[in-house]
């Protein structure tokens, strides 16, 4: 099959990831919370994003590789960390880590995805960059960290904007309970997926392994992702920093004032972030977020963004409003869901052709060169 014929957007992909899950784990994946407002506020506010077409610029030829925190990778976006990644097709975290090494993009991995840090210690390379939920037990957290830096992570991911659980009513709907518990209901809907139950019949039920070793002997049926977490605040990136001798990047940042402050406090990166419409449904889109977060931080603190990106042009659509990199999660499962390893190449090549595309339009030649490039009518 040729995909780029069959599958040839991104969205082509997420119908064909919907059609092979099971509808608890499709809800789980593609929930916000409360009305999904939030999500569509930052799809809504990427598609106002007009840019400004070139003329008689003669031949382009972009080169879409970029410099983040000392480190040069071939496109300017990566594998965003996503909790329980292995629910939505088991294995997806190494078949991620491996696609990264394999494209020299960064891999983000969650403390709570189905695979622990010793999983993909043999697979990451020198892409790994560990996004921390703080265990409230200091120990516990110190543990974790190492762990993460003996993987050969390089880059902490701290997210800062779940102070507590968001309810999510549509996986709440759809049945999937923490643990997951096998329900005649849950029995059901995987029947109808064989292809999902044949891989999760082959590898086990998804688990937060990497916090196993933590769960309370005194609550053996605990879920141990939902074992209480530390509130960032202060004094743990002070902590952190002494455990972690890699970039630290804050996650989850929409107010420009909050950014200033974290970039002050020590961090070296703001992560713009709404958490996919998964944390507050009252927050605004990322995309709204983005240019007042980069014009309150200037030009020289690296700004990392994820929101709804669904194209190589909103690639450059969130270059244009200040970001230096951009991060996807669902898009990749969406990819493995359908195609295994062979979605992730394909979600590459659709990104790399459509900022190619958008890229040669502008008459620019390098990822950078989009920023600003908004069309105002003037």
């Amino acid at each position: 099959m040729d995909l780029d014929l069959a599958y040839p957007t991104l969205a082509d992909l997420r119908d064909r990831a919907r059609r092979r899950l099971p509808h608890f784990a499709w809800e789980y994946l593609d929930s916000g919370t409360l009305d999904d407002i939030a999500i569509r506020r930052s799809r809504e506010a990427l598609d106002r994003v007009a840019l400004k077409p070139a003329v008689m610029k003669g031949r382009t030829v972009p080169d879409l590789g970029t410099t983040l925190l000392g480190r040069r990778y071939d496109r300017p976006w990566g594998v965003s960390p996503v909790g329980m990644t292995g629910l939505f097709w088991p294995g997806a975290e190494v078949t991620l880590a491996k696609h990264c090494v394999a494209a020299n993009l960064p891999f983000g991995l969650s403390t709570v995805a189905a695979a622990s840090v010793e999983d993909l210690a043999p697979h990451v390379g020198d892409q790994g960059w560990f996004q921390l939920y703080p265990p409230r037990d200091e120990d516990h957290c110190a543990d974790l960290v190492q762990r993460a830096k003996a993987a050969g992570f390089h880059t902490l991911v701290l997210t800062v904007d779940v102070p507590g659980p968001s309810r999510r009513e549509r996986q709440r709907r759809g049945g999937l309970t923490t643990p997951p518990r096998i329900t005649p209901r849950l029995f059901l809907q995987s029947v109808l997926r064989p292809h999902w139950s044949l891989a999760v019949a082959r590898s086990g039920v998804p688990s937060v392994r990497g916090l196993a070793k933590y769960a309370s002997p005194h609550e053996p049926a605990r879920h141990v992702g939902l074992a209480p977490h530390a509130a960032p605040d202060p004094d743990l990136l002070k902590r952190l920093r002494d455990m972690w001798d890699g970039p630290i990047v804050a996650k989850g940042v929409l107010v420009p004032e909050d950014a200033v402050w974290l970039r002050d406090l020590g961090f070296d990166a703001i992560w713009v972030s709404n958490h996919g419409g998964r944390q507050f449904d009252g927050c605004p889109g990322s995309a709204e977020a983005l240019p007042l977060v980069r014009e309150a931080l200037g030009p020289a603190t690296p700004v990392l963004f994820d929101g709804e990106v669904r194209s190589g042009l909103d690639v450059v659509r969130a270059i244009a409003l200040g970001a230096d990199f951009i991060m996807l999660g669902r898009p990749w499962l969406w990819g493995v869901a359908a195609f295994g390893a062979r979605g992730a190449d394909h979600l590459t090549h659709i990104l790399t052709e459509d900022m190619t595309s958008a890229m040669i339009q502008m008459g620019i030649t390098r990822p950078e060169e989009a920023r600003g490039q908004v069309w105002t009518g003037r």
